[in-house]
């Protein structure tokens, strides 16, 4: 299956839970594609101890747009 995430927010919590649900995809062998939008480009700053934004998009293995 073919899946499109679109984040256009800069809330960590947000943008953290996609991003496993992405991972998720990927791991069960769907085509996942991740586009950043608007404040969603603020992603790198998103993230807390508790919501590690980057952490998620480091093991994401799909397309990511900026």
């Amino acid at each position: 299956m073919k899946v499109l995430f679109i984040i256009s927010t800069d809330d960590g919590e947000t943008i953290y839970n996609a991003m496993r649900m992405a991972n998720v995809g990927v791991k069960k062998g769907d085509e996942v594609s991740v586009f950043m939008l608007g404040k969603g480009v603020m992603f790198q700053q998103a993230g807390t101890e508790e919501f590690n934004v980057m952490e998620q998009i480091e093991q994401f293995d799909g397309d990511f747009y900026v």
